[in-house]
């Protein structure tokens, strides 16, 4: 992917940015994908069974509410979303297997690590709207990620819908001046 998530937001102001400290893990450090969503709290249950479908490109966005103390995600699951076509995952709380992870062909953004893992009781919210870092994410919606965060487009849009040259050129034009006597 080079579509930056920067320039999209410069070129469509619609385009909403996640406003939370992600970290980036896996070896695939841009995706994007239409979303898919879980509501679970500290529960890996339904992200087991989500990331067992196939994942024709999508980006499942785990609302997990934040919870630092249970890892929604770890190695075994990131193994299998990679072999199951899944673009990446949004996770509003902490995986584990980190280092494995960083190794694997896929996207991951939460919110830091611990090595606890969640409880298997399966209960949650499937493809349902989910809220956290002043975004919603609807099921079906373009989420982008990048090094810099995560945004969602308006509904209906994708990044080729977006022209982002004229900004790019703007900047690169300020850029080239900027320090340039008056």
């Amino acid at each position: 992917m080079n579509i930056k998530t920067s320039d999209l937001c410069d070129a469509c102001p619609e385009a909403e940015a996640c406003a939370l400290p992600f970290q980036s893990y896996g070896a695939r450090r841009a995706f994007a994908g239409n979303i898919r969503t879980l509501r679970c709290f500290e529960d890996i249950g339904l992200m087991r069974n989500t990331v067992n479908q196939p994942g024709n490109g999508q980006v499942l966005v785990i609302d997990g509410g934040g919870s630092r103390a249970r890892a929604l995600f770890g190695d075994v699951m990131a193994d299998i979303a990679s072999r199951n076509g899944w673009a990446g995952l949004v996770i509003h709380g902490v995986i584990r297997d980190a280092v494995e992870i960083n190794g694997m062909a896929i996207g991951v953004k939460a919110l830091g690590t611990v090595p606890r893992r969640g409880e298997r009781t399966g209960a949650g919210d499937v493809d349902v709207p989910v809220s956290f870092g002043g975004v919603t994410f609807t099921p079906g919606q373009r989420l982008v990620a990048d090094d810099d965060g995560v945004i969602v487009l308006p509904m209906g849009m994708t990044e080729s819908d977006i022209a982002v040259d004229e900004v790019v050129a703007a900047t690169a034009a300020y850029a080239a001046s900027a320090g340039k006597p008056a």
